[in-house]
């Protein structure tokens, strides 16, 4: 066996509590860790790029962006303290900046079906009905089925009415099945209404003796149905309670004909995707709420994704357009269902990397034929543990250990980094405990805060009640982030431990005839945002039910066999029906946990929401590939320009004139909707005679699943980490 290789945490870390990789037992010795790179020496110049033509040296005035100028950025304290320390492969990567501008980084939905989403074009869908002969041919047959199932009687009574209504008979009356005491029946014959006749509605009404029972039908909507809607002036007087008002359920002023949801494409530029619906919520004089989508989108982004609204009509978006800024809504459609929190299969990202530094295209292309074959350590990126000086995971942990008092002054009190104003009122509300000064001054995106000072103020002291009072999704996030920041720990000591070559005896892994993924999700996954962005913003729908995937711990029979490969190694999200692995791994969950005063086997309070062992827990692969993933180089030498086509970059061209209506009456707030860009991207290669030297850039396109984060993919490519700090010293 080969010897262990020295452990990378620094003496701060290890002064801050944090845990060394333990020995490895006599059965599991360790392979040499090829992840792990050593720290950099400072490189000589760097000599000119070589290519067909040459690469263009770095700017003269900006020499920091070569190495010799400066070493490769360290990954920062905030990315250690989240575990993110490993590396899939020992290929050595190269200097790039990400998101220098909104437009380098290109989001789009990748639908349940497999179709990209994107926005194509503003035209309104057909609302008509569909009145052709294929749906009179299926009359005969309908009502000879409805004759099966009720008899001839009804069947006579039912024709009759349907004829009147084809007639066009505005004052039709309803109609009133024969008596039926069989409750199974009477629920087949309003199941076969629903299928063949959505243009009726039934209920059911009882005789005046108080026992029979019957189906009463009439028309659904539309001025015809809004006649007669409590069946007075029925042709045939009976004992029947048929003035009784008909079931309000059914919508009176939605077409029949049409799905009740309007699904449509949003695109926005520079904007998470709650600010967006806000927006757009707003005009339409509609709550966020009211929008449904299968997950959020990166703010510092060009994003497109589906969305859908219950009973609004396409014509009522469509007519936002030339108000919106950042913002177009389009590709309308109605559907039966709407969108649910994970419905998506996954995301296409077009990234670019701006000021690229690197000693030819052969080493670039080295690096993104490792990634594709290697993959990448499929980490929690850190945006998961939010962006505030006080992250989510820290929350969490106060949150298990049942210090209600602390976890309220950790979400409350003056944070690092946050702009002065708002530090003022944190400050304000600290020295003078002055709730209503706080709840004036405290913005309504900062939703934990209001809830909980709203609530301090009806039960001062109760600082339990005050959490309880943070919506559910939000409070439930803080718990999730701090499984997450386990799991990177794991995933880390597995990758330093064992390496990531292939499966080792203890692995837990998926079972062959379970290949689905289960795992803990949310409406984040996707959401590689740096910004300060509200928590609430992230967490804004309802999380799906926890599942729980088929696992197994590999044993020694496996290996030989050879049937799992390390795309099959999980490691779990905790909880009360997950496994750990056979093998070292599973004592840094304990060890981890422990040190932050949680025991994930049994909670030290009743509160159910803020224990690890009443969640289910989940499993998450330990390595990601990139899915069709294709790159490209390409030079500039205007940093502001576009480097990468947008949809409405290519709606601009189909359709020129109407988009350009669109943008003249709706600019956004800095140009960021500009169909110029198709141009640009054409003279970029072109451009010889400016006195700048161009710069390099590098164009990547992958698909990455709902539970990884395309931040993790870069940071494996350049072997830089992704932080806000570190991306702000490449581009200063």
């Amino acid at each position: 066996p080969t010897s262990q290789p020295p452990p990378t945490e620094t003496e701060a870390e290890r002064a801050a509590g944090r845990i060394t990789s333990p020995p490895p037992s006599a059965g599991h010795p360790p392979t040499a860790r090829p992840n792990e790179l050593p720290p950099l020496p400072n490189p000589p110049p760097l000599p000119p790029l070589l290519r067909k033509t040459p690469f263009p040296p770095p700017r003269q005035p900006r020499p920091r962006r070569g190495p010799a100028a400066r070493p490769a950025p360290r990954p920062p304290r905030r990315a250690r303290r989240r575990r993110i320390s490993r590396f899939a492969s020992s290929l050595p990567g190269f200097r790039g900046a990400l998101k220098q501008r909104y437009s380098d980084f290109v989001v789009h939905e990748v639908a349940r079906d497999g179709t990209l989403v994107r926005l194509t074009s503003f035209d309104l869908p057909d609302e008509r009905a569909d009145t052709d002969d294929e749906a009179e041919a299926d009359l005969p047959r309908a009502l000879e089925s409805f004759r099966l199932l009720c008899g001839d009687a009804d069947c006579e009574v039912l024709r009759g009415f349907l004829s009147s209504v084809s007639e066009g008979d505005s004052d039709v009356s309803p109609i009133i099945l024969s008596p039926d005491a069989d409750k199974a029946h009477r629920l087949e014959v309003h199941d076969f209404f629903k299928r063949n006749f959505i243009f009726l509605v039934t209920d059911t009404v009882e005789h005046s003796d108080g026992v029979q029972r019957c189906i009463r039908v009439r028309l659904r909507s539309g001025p015809r149905g809004r006649r007669n809607r409590t069946g007075i002036g029925s042709s045939e007087p009976s004992g029947w309670r048929d003035d009784r008002p008909f079931d309000s359920r059914g919508s009176v002023t939605w077409p029949y004909h049409l799905g009740k949801f309007l699904r449509f494409h949003l695109y926005k530029e520079n904007k998470d995707t709650q600010e967006a619906l806000r927006v757009i919520g707003k005009m339409l004089g509609l709550q966020p709420r009211s929008f449904r989508i299968a997950g959020t989108k990166d703010k510092r982004a060009i994003t497109t994704q589906q969305v859908t609204l219950f009973k609004v009509h396409a014509s009522r978006l469509a007519a936002l357009n030339n108000k919106l800024t950042g913002i177009k809504v389009g590709d309308f459609n109605y559907v039966k269902e709407g969108l649910v929190l994970g419905q998506l299969m996954g995301n296409r990202f077009t990234i670019t990397l701006r000021s690229v530094i690197a000693e030819s295209e052969d080493m670039i292309k080295v690096a993104v034929d490792g990634l594709i074959k290697n993959g990448f350590i499929n980490y929690y990126g850190l945006q998961r543990f939010g962006s505030a000086s006080v992250p989510t995971h820290l929350v969490g942990a106060t949150l298990l250990r049942g210090e209600w008092r602390s976890a309220v002054s950790l979400i409350l009190d003056p944070r690092e980094g946050e702009c002065d104003d708002m530090n003022g009122v944190r400050e304000h509300y600290k020295e003078h405990g002055d709730i209503d000064v706080a709840i004036r001054n405290f913005p309504r995106r900062l939703i934990a805060e209001r809830a909980i000072l709203q609530r301090l103020k009806k039960y001062p002291g109760n600082y339990l009640q005050a959490l309880m009072a943070i919506p559910r999704t939000l409070r439930l996030m803080y718990v999730h982030s701090y499984q997450s920041y386990l799991w990177n720990h794991a995933a880390s000591m597995r990758a330093g431990m064992y390496g990531l070559s292939g499966v080792i005896e203890g692995d837990l892994v998926y079972k062959k005839e379970c290949p689905g993924e289960g795992t803990v999700t949310d409406a984040s996954e996707n959401n590689d945002d740096h910004t300060n962005a509200s928590e609430m913003d992230i967490f804004a729908e309802t999380l799906p039910e926890e599942t729980i995937q088929s696992v197994k711990i590999a044993d020694s029979e496996d290996l030989l066999k050879a049937v799992y490969t390390l795309e099959d190694v999980v490691l779990p999200l905790p909880g009360s029906e997950t496994l750990f692995p056979g093998n070292e791994v599973a004592g840094i969950y304990h060890e981890i946990a422990n040190k932050d005063g949680i025991s994930l086997t049994e909670s030290i309070h009743g509160v159910k929401e803020f224990s690890i062992t009443s969640m289910k827990g989940g499993y998450r692969r330990v390595l990601q590939r990139p899915i069709d993933c294709e790159w490209d180089l390409m030079t500039y030498t205007d940093d502001k320009i576009h480097l990468v086509e947008t949809d409405l970059d290519v709606l601009s061209k189909a359709k020129p004139s109407e988009v350009n209506e669109l943008l003249s009456t709706g600019a956004s707030h800095d140009d960021s909707l500009d169909t110029s860009g198709a141009t640009i991207l054409a003279e970029t290669e072109s451009i010889g005679s400016s006195d700048l030297l161009p710069e390099l850039a590098v164009k990547l396109s992958f698909t990455l699943p709902t539970s990884s984060y395309a931040t993790m993919a870069i940071r494996e490519l350049t072997k830089t980490s992704t932080s806000v700090d570190c991306q702000k010293a490449l581009n200063s």
